[in-house]
């Protein structure tokens, strides 16, 4: 099969984060396992989902990991002008569907390329691990990383994660943390705002914090240039609260996001919001004892990457990339957590992340070329003897 028609068999299995993607990990075990190579999953609890991990080539450290996701964002509400899990060739060198850029086209790659794999005679291994629910918190990279460390007996040395960089290599990724705070106030007549605690002045305070405490990072000159923008970033992005204007709101919760730098530390920030929010709620119990802040996450934090310049794995993939420009980005992927459990780890692949989480997703057909230019080097880097 060619990559094209890899990956229009990609596209068209609508796996949404946090749905069931057995329908297409069972596809892709089916295809990698016609090449006699063996696949082993990493089920979730309930068994609806897996992710999927195998090695091609000889069973000695030092090999490489292809990794990426299986699900996809969804489409609704959006305005396609073609059927997103269809796809579509519109003969402006251009593939359309959701998920072709982010990231089956990497997907597509690697299972393309799997035939010249098996036949080649590999001096260090490859492995492919292909995971879930990275679109909704980055659930199950750890595990597959940790199942991967465990399973062989020999240790793999890099991890390469496709998420769509225009081919090149990236270094560091913020962390990433997603957590809800709800206040618990007191109901009113608006006229009584002194004689109660209106959990959404309580909740604009807090928000204000949060800020500015932004700010006081930046302004201490907890900068990283590498990346854009140079802080740890906080962000407030749903907030809801309060029944009528002339009642004093009881209830009122938001949402907020925290990217970190590597060199912050997001239970630090964390512990200093809830001093402050444990501080408001001692001075205002005289007024309602019943005042409450609780704050919890929404899903569990993506750890950072922090890949030196000077490890091995940059110049493999700029060597394999044909790109020597080092990027950084602030979304969450896998990275961290491949690069956490021992494996040095950089994203790099085919497509525009410009592209990612849109109505009319594409990948161009170049991109798809660049990437299975890359399998190609790295296939001939890996059947070198002299390659470490």
């Amino acid at each position: 099969m060619t990559v094209e028609n890899i990956l229009a068999k990609l596209v068209s299995f609508p796996v949404l984060g946090g749905e069931s993607n057995l329908s297409i990990i069972n596809w892709i075990k089916e295809y990698v396992e016609s090449y006699n190579v063996t696949t082993t999953f990493v089920p979730n609890e309930e068994e609806n989902k897996a992710s999927l991990h195998c090695r091609i080539g000889p069973n000695v450290d030092g090999g490489v990991i292809l990794s990426g996701h299986t699900d996809v964002v969804p489409v609704a509400g959006q305005e396609w002008e073609t059927n997103p899990f269809e796809l579509t060739d519109k003969g402006d060198g251009k593939l359309y569907g959701r998920g072709s850029c982010d990231m089956k086209g990497f997907i597509a790659c690697c299972l393309a390329a799997l035939p010249a794999m098996v036949n080649a005679d590999l001096k260090k291994p490859m492995y492919f691990a292909f995971s879930y629910d990275e679109e909704v918190g980055c659930l199950a990279g750890p595990e597959l990383a940790r199942a991967i460390k465990t399973h062989y007996t020999e240790t793999p040395k890099y991890a390469i994660i496709g998420e769509p960089s225009l081919m090149e290599p990236i270094v560091g990724q913020k962390g990433i943390y997603i957590l809800e705070t709800y206040v618990n106030g007191s109901a009113g007549h608006s006229s009584r705002i002194k004689q109660e605690v209106s959990a959404i002045h309580e909740a604009m305070r807090l928000i204000l914090w949060l800020e500015n405490k932004m700010n006081r990072l930046i302004e201490s000159g907890r900068l990283d240039d590498r990346f854009h923008p140079p802080h740890s970033s906080i962000h407030i992005g749903l907030v809801n609260g309060g029944i009528a204007p002339n009642v004093i709101a009881d209830k009122a919760h938001f949402y907020w996001d925290l990217r970190t730098i590597p060199m912050d530390n997001h239970i630090d920030i964390v512990r200093e919001f809830e001093t402050y929010c444990n501080q408001r709620e001692a001075e205002l119990h005289h007024i309602f004892p019943g005042f409450k802040i609780t704050t919890q996450e929404n899903h569990p934090y993506v750890i950072h990457l922090d890949t030196k310049a000077t490890d091995d794995v940059v110049e493999l993939v700029k060597d394999i990339s044909g790109k020597s420009k080092l990027n950084t980005v602030a979304y969450a992927a896998e990275a961290g957590q491949f690069a956490a459990e021992g494996f040095q780890s950089a994203i790099c692949g085919p497509g525009s992340i410009e592209q990612a989480h849109r109505a009319n997703e594409f990948i161009d057909k170049d991109e798809l070329a660049k990437g299975m230019q890359m399998m190609e080097k790295l296939i001939t880097k890996l059947s070198s003897s002299s390659f470490l």
